[in-house]
């Protein structure tokens, strides 16, 4: 059975001694990805991999804390979002853990709001990245995110991808039509189970944001894309569902959202 990795960084150099190895594990257990990109080069690379390997796909965009003196270049960005196999902007948005000072958050929402106007644009969905201040915050990223996105709302939406935020806040963006991603964090953090019971499987997202966030019973090692189905098997353990039912419905969604007829 396939299944998709909506979420994952295999360009970056965690893979550099067994980067074709790692590919081909992914490839041989059914998993296809979108391959992410955080700033121009790796968006590049991105589009490579997206060229090589027929089980990848490719997203383009800045990460809220890369190159904080960059202006964001929307010719340069546009050109990347016309090649083949480019299905989304992203990751785009806030980070309010690294970015501490008011005038780098104010930049970081300048360049999320132009990246929104160029997806929209190119009609093409987004990848969300957000990130709150830490421990004992108020979910300030949230509130700032929600705002941005209702003034200038893509048409083709997308996804809050690895969300840690409140229930309350996963109903405002399923109120906006945006899908849920969810990644390795559940499978050993128990504070999202009652969100994973309310988020329906036709809203959900499986990633792993790999090499990052590797997931039970493989804590401890880089992350792989092969071990996206222990993210699978963990929401179906939460909503009492066969796994195979959660893979073949997430798997839909993703095709959905990024347009992918090909598999």
């Amino acid at each position: 059975m396939s299944i998709f990795d909506s979420h994952c960084h295999p360009q970056f150099p965690q893979y550099d001694n067994d980067r074709d190895e790692m590919l081909a594990r992914a490839k041989g257990a059914g998993v296809s990805m979108i391959c992410v990109g955080t700033d121009y080069r790796t968006s590049k690379q991105a589009i490579e991999l997206a060229g090589q390997y027929d089980h990848i796909w490719a997203s383009v965009g800045l990460h809220p804390n890369d190159n904080l003196d960059e202006q964001f270049n929307a010719q340069e960005y546009e050109e990347l979002l016309k090649q083949p196999k480019v299905v989304a902007m992203g990751e785009i948005g806030l980070d309010y853990y690294r970015t501490t000072e008011e005038l780098s958050k104010k930049f970081q929402r300048e360049r999320f709001d132009k990246q929104l106007q160029l997806a929209s644009k190119i009609n093409v969905p987004v990848i969300i990245h957000s990130r709150d201040a830490g421990k004992g915050s108020v979910g300030i990223v949230h509130q700032d995110l929600l705002s941005i996105l209702k003034n200038n709302l893509p048409p083709r939406l997308g996804v809050a991808h690895s969300f840690t935020g409140t229930l309350e806040e996963a109903k405002q963006y399923l109120d906006l039509g945006f899908y849920i991603g969810f990644n390795g964090i559940i499978t050993f953090a128990r504070q999202y189970d009652e969100m994973l019971r309310f988020v329906p499987l036709d809203r959900i997202l499986l990633e792993t944001d790999a090499p990052y966030l590797t997931p039970e019973p493989h804590r401890g090692q880089r992350n792989e894309p092969v071990y996206i189905i222990e993210v699978a098997k963990k929401i179906a353990e939460l909503k009492n569902e066969l796994a195979e039912s959660v893979i073949e419905k997430t798997t839909k969604n993703c095709k959905n959202l990024f347009n992918i007829h090909e598999i």
